[in-house]
């Protein structure tokens, strides 16, 4: 049977974030190889780098060797603990024996670390308990030691992979271009409008603008940035604006127009809640100039007395930092019920918009892959599900480009399939209008 490591799901991740992106192999268990020097040795010498964990009790910690490490040799190591899931780090320099292993004809020298296999017990000097934050001096007593390979994603040991991830690669590039085909062919319910209008509504500094940028990217075949992106806590939307994307191969607008709005702020701040109703109803032209403290007036010049259904939103996204969507205000949070109200009176279909992914602390560009199956990810969708009553099915991620200078296909896949979602949101609302509609005409008709 396979060998399977204590650590769990989410130190394990830690680890391999904290020393720079690395997968691992688990060489060494005592538990199942004896409590040994000579076997651990056996097993892990000329490995190239390890990192070795200790299981003691309240304690995990263990030590990051950067070099493949021999009997006698020295080479620098990091020792490292766990806090909560927090890592706390010291250095030992190259002048400490990388055979920190506990030798019979060597007695205890207040190094750094040794480590006593047989004995089961890891003893460290007082500044290296004080550095790593554990609260004692004495040797701390053990009951499971693993040690690791330790390589980057595209280290030689791993090369035999690669014919599987470009098959999957090939996979991904075909679903890549399917869902651009799908988005450039697309039509509205019963071809009742030629493009759906898609709101995107939350905080200031969310991405709103920023996932307009990447959807123009995508289709535009390069990064670019017509929509301004402020920073992370000011956000620069203080226009209403609706951005229809030309589509390069075919010389016409896509069948959707994504329309930007200011961010929602704190109490009086932001976004004015009456202008959302508007909005909402097709009463708000572009380049509408908002104004927090009053909502527009008919015979505003930016006032459309009599909107079309072309004027109209026909899907909402709510757009959230997903690194700080479980920190919202109460203030925040009432806002957003009551504009989910004001959706539903509408009969708008809404749905949640996850930004910034490819920042959170545990998740890696691997697992853009295959986001939904991220346990961090599947956290904050709890969350969010949770705390704002969005079903799950509802909350979409994605990750914008802010920083890059070239396209990535796996960000492209999560942009479009987001996209995709929120079409058919739009054509949900298209053929409830329609069913509502021909229920009030048979009313009329049978009332005379």
């Amino acid at each position: 049977m396979a060998v399977a490591t204590r650590l769990t799901g989410m130190q394990e991740k830690k680890l391999q974030n904290y020393f720079g992106g690395k997968q691992f192999t688990l060489l060494y268990k005592a538990t199942v190889h004896e409590f040994s020097e000579d076997n651990l040795l056996q097993k892990c010498c000329d490995q190239g780098p390890t990192v070795m964990v200790i299981y003691g009790g309240a304690y995990v910690l263990g030590a990051y060797i950067r070099e493949s490490y021999k009997r006698d040799d020295r080479v620098p190591i990091v020792l490292f603990a766990f806090q909560e899931n927090e890592i706390s780090e010291c250095n030992i320099g190259v002048d400490s024996p990388s055979s920190f292993l506990y030798q019979y004809n060597r007695k205890w020298d207040d190094s750094g670390f040794l480590l006593n296999l047989e004995q089961k017990k890891v003893n460290m000097n007082l500044d290296t308990f004080k550095k790593l934050g554990l609260p004692q001096n004495r040797p701390i007593s053990f009951e499971e030691c693993e040690v690791f390979r330790c390589e980057d994603l595209l280290d030689k040991r791993i090369m035999k992979g690669i014919t599987h991830r470009l098959l999957k690669l090939s996979c991904r590039n075909r679903l890549h271009d399917k869902l651009l085909a799908d988005m450039r062919i697309y039509r509205p319910h019963r071809d009742l409008i030629h493009q759906i209008r898609i709101l995107l509504l939350g905080p200031t500094g969310a991405g709103k603008s920023s996932f307009f940028n990447s959807v123009k990217s995508v289709f535009r075949g390069h990064v670019t940035h017509q929509a301004l992106v402020g920073s992370d806590t000011t956000g620069v939307s203080d226009k209403y604006r609706t951005y229809s994307i030309k589509d390069p191969r075919a010389d016409r607008p896509l069948p959707f127009i994504l329309c930007d709005s200011m961010g929602l702020g704190e109490r009086e701040k932001g976004l004015c809640m009456d202008d959302i109703v508007y909005i909402l109803k097709g009463h708000i032209s572009d380049r509408y100039q908002f104004d927090s403290t009053k909502a527009i007036t008919p015979g505003h010049s930016n006032y459309i007395d009599y909107p079309l259904l072309k004027d109209r939103i026909h899907c909402a996204a709510f757009v959230f930092d997903i690194n700080s969507v479980e920190y919202l205000s109460r203030d925040m949070m009432a806002k957003i019920k009551k504009i989910r109200r004001e959706l539903i009176k509408c009969g708008v279909v809404h749905v949640v918009l996850l930004t910034h992914v490819d920042s959170m602390d545990l998740v890696t560009r691997g697992d853009l892959r295959d986001i939904y199956s991220c346990m961090p990810v599947k956290l904050k969708l709890e969350t969010v599900h949770r705390e704002l009553g969005f079903a799950l099915s509802d909350i979409l991620v994605v990750s914008n480009y802010t920083s890059e200078w070239e396209l990535d296909p796996v960000k492209d896949v999560l942009i479009l399939s987001a996209l995709r979602q929120m079409l058919w949101a739009a054509d949900d609302f298209l053929e409830d209008l329609l069913l509502e509609e021909t229920e009030i005409k048979e009313n009329e008709l049978s009332s005379v």
